[in-house]
């Protein structure tokens, strides 16, 4: 069992008062973490630790800030069986989707070590003589991150390497679902040599994470949020954060299409599919939860991703490696066997892992489902499932594809698959997401792009210069080099 305290100001310590939570392991119901409950007392001393460390690691060159982050991303690489091993005792994933969480997170250290050299600013021409007028761009002090279970390291890890890239310090709020593996981040970043407060991890039992996050978000030293979770939960603490006027990065859910025109690669496509939605059990905020395909190719698509999908993999991430392994806990569960069987008394059939019998008499590892004949008049088309599962829908032709691409919510990630590539660029143009792959699966990030989404997939961009804009304060500085006439 891990035992996890916060980290703050480089050191160690249980939360005031003493309490603590647990996390069970979903399969085998074991309490694999215990860990220290953080009081508003416990998340303000973070915060003043943070901003204690400020002056001196903003004042620290670029060269410097690299080298450390570099470091902290060859010592995460060197302890990614550690990593590996705690998300999937906590989170019930495979070892396999641990190992590569750490070795993308490293990607994305690395990304962010290379960034430090530009945060930059330009000369603005002025219609004031002899004035010199830059936009200037600075690190703005303390950034709350709060990160979410279902990538653990790799979303742990980009809600705090870009800020500290430019020159902020941090409090990063782990999900109460994996604390030991959110506190791993913190360790290895403060073994880098960041400097006592540069990094500091608290987590905290749900019940009270509302209070936390509003003492955190209250304190004047901070100065940017950034989420990844849910929906729901995003606009609660959008709400928190417009209270105190503080700028806030949202990524929050999804239910990604992807769509399949009358030409396209089915084989392609149903690859795509399968990777994009199986991959950590269906568990990815870009996971493809619709394919909409044209009814012209749809039977042909039905019949080959239904084959590929009954010959995954599944079972106990306890006991091998799998495609497959647990969801996160019983809910996720239940949700979906609510989301299938309302679908199917509405017309929809199940096609691929109909019984739903649980796998190896183990509760939360399912097969992988397909449902087919789907419309939009289901739940099942419209609620995020988070779960091993993807539903086909027919059309008509591209117009309706694209309608029903945009009817969701959400808007994330988006994919569509056809042979002519002027024709995938109109249609993804047209597909309201911040993410779109022509003929790639909807799953996909790299630590340079500018990853976000609309309308109830929130706001902003992490990536690349996208995350230098959303860390940095823009200023507007002048220097006046001659004399300067004044009308009176």
């Amino acid at each position: 069992m891990y035992d996890v305290k916060l980290l703050i100001g480089g050191k160690e310590r249980p939360a005031q008062g003493g309490a603590t939570f647990e996390r069970r392991n979903p399969v085998s119901g074991s309490v694999v973490s215990k860990a220290a409950a953080a009081t508003t007392e416990d998340a303000v001393a973070a915060v003043a630790a943070a901003q204690a460390a400020f002056p001196a690691w903003s004042a620290q060159g670029p060269g410097a800030r690299r080298a450390k982050l570099n470091k902290a991303a060859d010592l995460l690489e060197a302890r990614a069986a550690d990593f590996a091993a705690a998300v999937r005792d906590e989170t019930g994933s495979t070892a396999g989707w641990g190992h590569f969480n750490v070795h993308f997170a490293a990607s994305m250290l690395r990304e962010a070590a290379s960034m430090t050299t530009q945060v930059s600013g330009e000369v603005v021409p002025s219609d004031v003589p002899g004035n010199l007028a830059m936009a200037h761009r600075q690190p703005v002090g303390v950034v709350y991150g709060i990160a979410p279970w279902n990538a653990p390291v790799i979303l742990g890890v980009r809600a705090v390497a870009m800020p500290l890239a430019c020159g902020n310090t941090v409090v990063l709020k782990s999900s109460e679902v994996c604390p030991q593996t959110h506190h791993l981040i913190g360790t290895v970043l403060a073994e880098a040599g960041l400097g006592d407060g540069v990094i500091n991890i608290i987590h905290t039992d749900i019940k009270d994470a509302g209070a936390v996050s509003e003492a955190v978000i209250a304190h004047p030293a901070v100065k940017r949020v950034n989420f990844t979770g849910s929906t729901r939960v995003g606009k609660l603490l959008a709400q928190v954060a417009a209270k105190y006027l503080k700028p806030i990065l949202l990524e929050l859910g999804g239910k990604a299409p992807l769509v399949v025109l009358d030409d396209a690669d089915l084989d392609a496509a149903v690859n795509a599919t399968v990777f994009g939605a199986y991959a950590n059990a269906g568990q990815i905020c870009m996971s493809t939860e619709r394919v909409i395909v044209d009814q012209k190719v749809a039977d042909d698509f039905a019949a080959r991703l239904a084959k590929r999908v009954a010959a995954l993999p599944v079972g106990n991430p306890l006991e091998g490696e799998f495609v497959i392994g647990s969801v996160v806990g019983q809910p996720t569960v239940d949700r979906l066997h609510r989301l299938l069987g309302e679908a199917v008394k509405q017309g929809a059939k199940v096609i691929a892992g109909s019984d739903l019998a649980p796998v190896g008499g183990n509760a939360t590892v399912m097969k992988g489902v397909v449902v087919d004949h789907v419309t939009p008049s289901m739940a099942l088309f419209r609620e995020e499932s988070f779960a091993p599962q993807v539903s086909i829908t027919r059309v008509k032709d591209t117009d309706e594809a694209v309608a029903l691409a945009n009817d969701t919510e959400y808007g994330l990630s988006a994919a569509v698959f056809t042979r002519d590539i002027a024709r995938g660029l109109a249609v993804a143009k047209r597909i309201d997401s911040g993410i779109c792959h022509i003929n790639g699966p909807t799953v996909a990030d790299e630590a340079q792009m500018p990853f976000g989404g609309v309308k109830g997939s929130g706001y902003g961009r992490f990536g690349g210069k996208a995350g230098v804009d959303a860390f940095t304060e823009l200023r507007w500085i002048t220097v006046q080099t001659t004399p300067r006439h004044y009308p009176f």
